[in-house]
């Protein structure tokens, strides 16, 4: 059954600061996802918005604060400063501002990569062809290629990762994302880079993984998208969050129009369409 909003928390994090020297990156941001969710977290370049992402997928230490990740049966989990590998095996997946694919490896292949936490055999098993191990390499490339049809990769996975069009690079990169089984989704600018029709079938892509029971942070720039698909906005500023809410509220919020230098997020929303 998908999770719906309300249903508790996935994600918190509790006056988070992530310091480089005298530079407060993040600086006492509280933020809290509902699990079911789709909530994005906005500000201008350089506001602490990765930096945050980076605390919570354990790439970054932090200066202080506390971070509990809740998982789908009602456990909590102080996930402050622990292993990425750890985190993600608890079930938190992210992807990158920038594409990280192995672009000279096949499509199949950089989704088996999303997998690897999960399986069972050990380097023995693999150097043998024992039947468990057989049918587990079976089972891995039958959901791979269900991940890639899940984001309209279908097709396409014998060809090399870095001879895709872009907006299908970042539709790869979600699907690695989400071999790992998550319950928490985290993406970091996912319309980056797409024209309008790409980001429209992101959109629904986006809308289809929390149908499934996944809750989704996204770090995004394109206010037409987050208006659209949020639940619950947080807006960081140098490192600090300046507003929270849904869309009504934030788009309206003086401190968040001037965070945008100056520009209504209204007039944004057209200039992002009209581009």
């Amino acid at each position: 059954m998908s999770a719906r909003v309300g249903e508790g928390l996935a994600l918190e994090c509790l006056d988070v600061s992530k310091h480089f020297g005298g530079v407060k990156a993040v600086n006492g941001a509280t933020v809290s996802v509902e699990r079911g969710a789709i909530v994005s977290l906005i500000g201008p370049n350089g506001a602490g918005k990765t930096t945050l992402f980076n605390t919570i997928t354990g790439m970054y230490p932090v200066t202080d604060g506390r971070i509990v990740f809740h998982d789908p049966g009602g456990a909590a989990h102080t996930i402050t400063n622990r292993r990425p590998d750890k985190i993600t095996r608890l079930g938190i997946a992210r992807t990158f501002q920038n594409i990280r694919l192995f672009k000279a490896m096949s499509v199949l292949d950089n989704v088996k990569i999303g997998l690897h936490p999960r399986t069972k055999c050990g380097v023995v098993d693999a150097v043998f062809p024992f039947p468990w191990r057989m049918r587990e390499e079976r089972e891995i490339t039958d959901a791979c290629l269900e991940y890639l049809a899940f984001v309209g990769l279908a097709g396409h996975e014998a060809d090399e990762a870095g001879s895709l069009a872009y907006g299908e690079q970042r539709a790869l990169e979600i699907a690695r994302a989400l071999a790992t089984h998550p319950s928490l989704l985290l993406l970091d600018e996912p319309a980056a880079g797409l024209n309008p029709t790409e980001t429209a079938t992101l959109m629904a892509l986006i809308r289809k993984i929390r149908s499934r029971g996944i809750t989704v942070l996204l770090i995004e720039h394109d206010m037409r998208l987050v208006m659209e698909i949020s639940e619950h906005i947080y807006v960081l500023d140098h490192g600090e969050i300046i507003c929270e809410g849904g869309p009504e509220k934030v788009r309206c919020d003086p401190q968040v129009i001037e965070a945008y230098l100056g520009q209504d997020i209204t007039q944004t929303e057209q200039s992002d369409a009209e581009h």
